[in-house]
């Protein structure tokens, strides 16, 4: 193959999309910086060069390619449950803070909108428990009355033998590990809704609690290519499968109100979690709003997540 037939390939015409958009925002800028209407006809070369001299390419450029940055993907962990539950305020009775959770889902690869596509949630209550799995959940709240009181006597001998539990960051809830079948019938903090011609979906939920070996967080797929019908979304196939995480300060404040105060299950920090990748909101951090001195009051969340439609994702 000769360079020129390289040059025309998929990922030349890739880069030359990738080129367009941040030169159509610097050329933008410039055209207003500089009063220039020169400089929104300029070619590409030319607009980079008149965006830079009025002291604004930098910012622009990098506002243009943050959409090109895929959000991480995650396990799906062993508690998904394709129950179609189609609506957008999936709390049921549960008690917990108010959590308003907005969602934007476009194209990491031209940055447009995504409409109609089908995005799940799921998450634990506020004391670690997962509905259609109460028996396998790992959270806890107060301490029974009954507890066993004094210090234990004698050491342990011997040496432990076996596989080491499946439990825990990687393999325990919500985590690692392969899907699990539902125990009972619950499906309260589930569900599905699908995005607006803004590629916004919006959700009204509660603060998730936490459980053994997982920071808190949000479960999220989103499908694309299917069809909504009376019965639900059918078809199609997951392009994201990840996770929505909560700074420390939220979690400490929430950790104050009750019913999350009564829990008694050792928390991990969001830099001790394994899922997490510490990449900030590429890594699913969502950026949250509340009323500092009252977060009782609620939380308001929002992310925007850059995924691509013709990948498959599924977390498996």
């Amino acid at each position: 193959m000769t360079g020129n037939q390289q040059a025309d390939g998929p990922q030349h015409k890739r880069d030359l999309t990738r080129r367009k958009v941040v030169v159509a925002g610097g050329a933008a800028v410039a055209a207003v910086g500089a009063g220039s209407v020169l400089a929104m006809s300029a070619s590409a070369d030319e607009a980079s060069t008149a965006a830079t001299a009025a002291g604004k390419a930098s910012s622009t450029s990098t506002a243009a390619e943050t959409c090109y940055k895929l959000t991480s993907e995650t396990t799906e962990g062993p508690y998904y449950i394709d129950a179609d539950k189609l609506r957008r305020d999936i709390t049921e009775d549960k008690e917990g803070i108010p959590l308003t959770l907005t969602l934007k889902v476009i194209d990491s690869e031209t940055c447009k909108p995504i409409r109609n596509a089908a995005v799940d949630i799921w998450h634990c209550d506020a004391l670690g428990i997962y509905s259609g799995y109460k028996s396998q959940s790992t959270g806890g709240g107060s301490a029974p009355t009954d507890a066993p009181t004094g210090t234990p006597t004698g050491t342990p001998t011997g040496t432990p033998t076996g596989e080491p539990p499946s439990g825990g960051p990687s393999g325990g809830p919500g985590g690692g590990g392969g899907h699990q079948e539902p125990t009972d019938d619950e499906r309260y903090l589930r569900g599905t809704w699908k995005t607006d011609k803004q590629g916004q979906v919006t959700f009204k939920t509660i603060f998730p609690g936490w459980y053994r070996g997982r920071c808190v967080h949000i479960h999220t797929k989103v499908h694309v290519d299917g069809e909504w019908t009376d019965a639900g979304y059918e078809g199609g196939h997951a392009c994201h499968t990840g996770q929505f995480f909560f700074d420390e300060a939220s979690v400490l404040a929430a950790a104050e109100v009750e019913p999350y105060s009564t829990s008694t299950t050792e928390r991990t920090t969001l830099t001790e979690d394994t899922i997490y990748d510490q990449s900030g909101t590429q890594g699913g951090l969502l950026k949250l709003k509340y009323n500092k001195k009252n977060i009782a009051r609620g939380v308001l969340g929002t992310l925007t997540m850059g995924v691509a439609p013709d990948e498959t994702n599924d977390g498996t």
